[in-house]
């Protein structure tokens, strides 16, 4: 019996001196002998995180695709990253992001985005807009459900998915673009509304928007819609009924619109790229989204960080009169496919057969003092990879930000940066969608989705002269704990991206 004792005590000593060491590890929770290490140990890196302000070296140990543990002291792990010298960041959260395919999650992952989303034109499908992604998907994807796609297929008797762009026949065209500037009777009002509704209840993130592409919507449809959106605490992304600054048709007259419209319903309201709505007047227009936030109404907004902007030059948005209201010229416009600025002539045979444009019409300095602003986000707006020469923002937006903006241009600091890249995205989200809760942050129990990344050396290379190459500076990227980037290559083979979603509620 002595003997029996006398091993008991000792296991109980072995383990209470495990339990210390383990705490000394930084663990959260006491562990069995079975699960002490990690899958993966990120050490010795500057881990900057927007939540709890913490900017210092530390070992960040992940298990099962959650940050288990942060730790002053080394930490045992079946593979370590070496991140001395290095940031450690919450993986990006990109809200604008049209090009939902392998190829653009391959460019946006070397930008070190973990979570890629189509909030503002959406989908009329959420279902199978989802399901179309699951376990095919280099990084985590998620959707709205669109206004713009739900209109078009009701007034149009079709059943399209995407909400902007997308081949179509001379046929189909016609039909949208005259469908796009009817405005809906009372009785399909009702029908988009329970679109809008079915949308919400398969889990979509937000409402999408884009009242520039619909200009028949009445101001009743756009406040119907919100209500929607309202019901589900679930933000609205908008693209402003108008841009830049001709009375009465502006920037800031839009704004107006879908502020009231939020004030109204309740619903919160999410501006996109302020910069290609506000132009020249984007620093009036940012004024009055502070004012609406500081007088209670739940209001943000966006930014990338390139003088032009993108669309399809089959929109609405080149409609007769675009070139006074945006203060450009046919020259202004360039073809994606190859580059060329356009004429008279090229302007109107490419608006036939419809295709992406690049609209160089937002001045530098409204586009360095929206990605200044504390309050403004940073999101991509990248289109999908249709041509040689599609905008490079889909390619280079964060490494952009981190490398002209923050350490060349200083206009604002890292911390700052990454705040508008990683933790306000989540917040945007996380009331519709929990889920979000655990994103944004490097803490314990959040998402194992990290960026790490040299911030002495991180640059885009995208240009518009040649867009489609991968950011620089970028080392590794890790989605839910599996690395998606290492040694600044992409890392094939590996699919651990997830749906991003609010909750089912069919």
């Amino acid at each position: 019996m002595r003997s029996v004792n006398a091993a008991k005590k000792w296991v109980l000593a072995l383990a209470v001196a495990g339990g210390l060491a383990l705490c000394g590890l930084g663990m959260a929770n006491s562990a069995s002998p079975e699960d002490v290490g990690y899958d993966l140990v990120i050490a010795n890196g500057r881990v900057m995180d927007p939540e709890s302000g913490l900017d210092a070296v530390r070992n960040v140990g992940i298990r099962g695709g959650k940050i288990a543990a942060i730790s002053t002291e080394p930490l045992p792990g079946k593979q370590t990253v070496n991140a001395k010298g290095l940031v450690v960041a919450p993986g990006f959260i990109d809200l604008h992001e049209h090009g939902q395919e392998p190829r653009n999650y391959q460019f946006q992952a070397h930008d070190g985005v973990t979570t890629s989303l189509e909030l503002e034109g959406g989908t009329a499908d959420v279902d199978r807009w989802y399901a179309a992604r699951e376990g095919k998907s280099l990084i985590n994807y998620g959707v709205s459900i669109g206004h713009i796609p739900v209109r078009r297929n009701i007034l149009t008797k079709t059943n399209g998915e995407q909400g902007l762009g997308g081949k179509a026949s001379a046929a189909e065209m016609a039909a949208e673009d005259a469908a796009a500037h009817r405005e809906a009777t009372p009785e399909e009002i009702v029908q988009i509304k329970e679109a809008l509704d079915r949308g919400f209840q398969s889990g979509a993130l937000a409402e999408g928007m884009g009242i520039n592409y619909t200009p028949g919507a009445s101001h009743w449809e756009i406040v119907e819609a919100f209500r929607v959106a309202a019901k589900y605490d679930a933000s609205v992304h908008v693209h402003l009924r108008y841009a830049g600054g001709k009375e009465p048709e502006t920037g800031l007259s839009a704004l107006e619109e879908v502020i009231a419209a939020a004030a109204a319903t309740g619903a919160p309201l999410h501006v996109v790229h302020i910069t290609s709505m506000g132009m020249k007047y984007t620093p009036q227009l940012i004024a009055m989204v502070e004012g609406a936030q500081k007088r209670g109404i739940d209001v943000t907004t966006e930014c990338y960080p390139y003088t032009a902007g993108s669309t399809y030059l089959q929109s609405a948005v080149f409609d007769p009169g675009w070139q006074e209201k945006m203060e450009i010229s046919y020259h202004d416009v360039q073809w994606a496919d190859t580059g060329e600025r356009l004429t008279a002539e090229t302007f109107e045979k490419y608006r036939k057969t419809g295709g992406i444009v690049v609209i160089h019409s937002i001045p530098e300095e409204a586009a360095r003092t929206a990605v200044a602003n504390p309050m403004v986000m940073i999101a991509s707006d990248g289109m999908p990879i249709t041509g040689a020469k599609v905008h490079p923002r889909g390619q280079g937006t964060y490494s952009r930000v981190l490398g002209h903006y923050v350490r060349e241009e200083k206009a604002l600091d890292l911390m700052t940066a990454l705040n508008k890249m990683t933790l306000m995205p989540a917040q945007r989200l996380e009331k519709r969608a929990p889920a979000f809760k655990d994103k944004g942050r490097i803490r314990v129990g959040a998402n194992a989705d990290i960026t790490v990344f040299d911030a002495n050396r991180v640059i885009d290379k995208a240009t518009f002269e040649e867009p489609l190459q991968y950011s620089e500076g970028i080392q590794f990227v890790f989605v839910n704990g599996v690395a998606v980037v290492k040694d600044g290559q992409l890392v094939g083979g590996v699919f651990p991206g997830r749906a991003a979603r609010a909750p089912i509620l069919h």
